[in-house]
């Protein structure tokens, strides 16, 4: 499934044109200090066209893997097709779960994980363009800089500091290497941290929250993270976090 999913995603990507952002470096400074998402709804390059065949090609992917219901996936397919019905549905999610402001809308059980999915090549466009106008080293926060979400993945770069990888737009940020970035728990104590027998991969389990972390360790590796390559690289990591009682 998570390499169908790249692989469309990777499609995808490719014909969506770099945005142009109209924000100055004032505003983008003071998104930064406010802890507050430098990527507002209207700067992703969305085509609704295309983004309605990504969606209903995104719920193709997880139904056949079984990751949506029946019920879901034809709920969720059915709205792709409902002419002008989706635009708000998803401006109104972006800017409630980016910090924006807003209740997130009523939709279809499941339609989130189709929405995190499907958006991503189209956020990290806008990405691609903010990244060479601001400067991370003082964020410090676990969630996204650019979109607001929370963290799926992470890097370990050769000087031991530890990058947070977003699971909605794949932006990457520096963060504390001992602090869960979704309880703030801090005590290394309480942080359980294991790794492949190559030491390619790791974890990092908070005993606090019971939420877990996986990480790519690049201060011996031979090439730089590959985020689409590396996630799926690391699933049999999720079963063993699972088992030892990380969710």
């Amino acid at each position: 499934m998570q390499v169908a999913l790249v692989e469309m995603q990777r499609r995808v990507q490719s014909r969506v044109p770099l945005p142009w952002i109209s924000a100055d470096d004032a505003w983008l400074r003071e998104q930064q200090s406010a802890g507050r998402a430098l990527i507002r709804f209207g700067d992703i390059p969305l085509d609704w066209t295309d983004f309605r065949l990504t969606l209903r090609q995104t719920a193709d992917i997880l139904r056949r893997f079984d990751a949506l219901e029946p019920a879901e996936y034809t709920a969720i397919t059915a709205l792709a097709r409902e002419g002008n019905a989706l635009e708000p549905i998803v401006s109104s999610w972006y800017n409630a779960t980016s910090g924006a402001g807003g209740d997130k809308p009523d939709g279809p059980q499941g339609l989130e994980q189709v929405l995190v999915l499907a958006l991503r090549p189209f956020l990290a466009r806008s990405v691609e363009v903010l990244t060479q106008r601001v400067d991370l080293s003082a964020w410090g926060r676990s969630h996204c800089p650019f979109c607001g979400w929370e963290p799926e993945f992470a890097v370990i770069v050769p000087s031991g500091d530890r990058q947070l990888i977003c699971g909605r737009c794949s932006a990457g940020w520096p963060f504390a290497a001992f602090t869960c970035p979704f309880c703030a728990n801090d005590e290394r104590a309480r942080v359980t941290s294991f790794a492949t027998r190559d030491g390619r991969y790791r974890v990092y389990g908070c005993d606090a929250c019971h939420r877990y972390l996986k990480a790519y360790d690049a201060r011996n590796a031979a090439r730089p993270v590959l985020v689409a390559v590396d996630t799926i690289a690391t699933l049999p990591l999720d079963a063993a976090a699972m088992q030892r009682g990380y969710a």
